[in-house]
């Protein structure tokens, strides 16, 4: 299945500007990409919310061959509560450890040379102090799952992944489609998996020859390709999307302007303001 890729991972944020200071001076990432959207998401890409949203691309390289983030904004949304079922993404990066410091961003080493480091929202992120791969720096995404057997089953027989590791006695194990693309670890925790609001989604691209069964949906992005894709939901209810590789690559494609968009954006976004005035909080998701 090394024609499939993993793309990104989908984060709610409820404070778009101090998130973006995270993914931007701390970690060191780019923006891709920044698109705005007058109404919910037709595949719910933005949650079960139907009003004006905002997607903003970040990473450490173009989609084409680097693991991403996916920043959700929904207007007059302030926080979502997390659950237990993302457990942190892993990536290289001593320029990451480096600016955390500079910045006094709360580190924490977990264990030699890896530190835990927190985004806003509360998103761990597990950050290695080496210098990062000529591939990519984003190692790998860590879910919950309540049955670490029943999960490898789903990814590997039914999903087509790779077993790069496996330790029954931890209850994890490492899965992913091609030796330089980000992984995916299955961390078994005890009781059920409670994805709360904050919930995320992993994503994947497939070419556009294979047979799928399910329905699917086509998602229109004003000025640039509409893609088609498919969400399915593993044994724990984590929410994954396979898209259309050929069109997303089109999708996908890095825009120069990206920054600035971005920018323009979170500068006429009123939201906290308006809310102030009339001394109301924002809605939690």
């Amino acid at each position: 299945m090394a024609t499939r890729r993993a793309l990104h991972f989908v984060f709610k944020v409820g404070n778009r500007f101090q998130t973006v200071h995270f993914f931007r001076d701390v970690l060191g990432m780019k923006v891709l990409r920044h698109e705005e959207f007058e109404e919910g998401c037709k595949a719910a890409c933005n949650g079960p919310y139907d009003g004006k949203w905002s997607k903003t691309m970040v990473g450490f390289g173009p989609e084409d061959d680097h693991f991403v983030a996916e920043l959700t904004y929904n207007y007059g949304i302030g926080d979502y509560k997390l659950g237990n079922d993302f457990m942190g993404i892993t990536l290289a990066s001593s320029h990451a450890v480096s600016n955390a410091r500079k910045l006094e961003w709360p580190l924490s080493e977990v264990e030699e040379e890896v530190f835990e480091i927190e985004a806003p929202g509360g998103y761990k992120f597990y950050l290695h102090n080496r210098t990062p791969p000529q591939s990519d720096p984003v190692l790998k995404v860590t879910l919950a799952v309540s049955d670490l057997q029943k999960s490898l089953n789903y990814w590997s027989n039914l999903l087509g992944m790779k077993v790069y590791e496996q330790d029954e006695e931890k209850e994890r194990a490492l899965l992913g489609y091609a030796d330089n693309q980000c992984k995916l670890e299955l961390q078994g925790i005890k009781g059920s998996i409670d994805h709360a609001a904050a919930f995320g989604r992993i994503a994947f691209s497939c070419p556009q020859k294979e047979k799928i069964l399910t329905p699917l949906v086509s998602l229109d992005t004003p000025g640039k390709a509409t893609v088609q894709v498919v969400i399915l939901a593993d044994p724990d209810g984590h929410e994954i999307c396979f898209v259309g590789d050929e069109a997303f690559r089109e999708l996908s494609k890095m825009d120069p302007e990206g920054n600035k968009f971005l920018d323009d954006a979170m500068a006429a976004d009123k939201s906290d303001e308006w809310f102030s005035k009339r001394n109301k909080p924002k809605a939690s998701g």
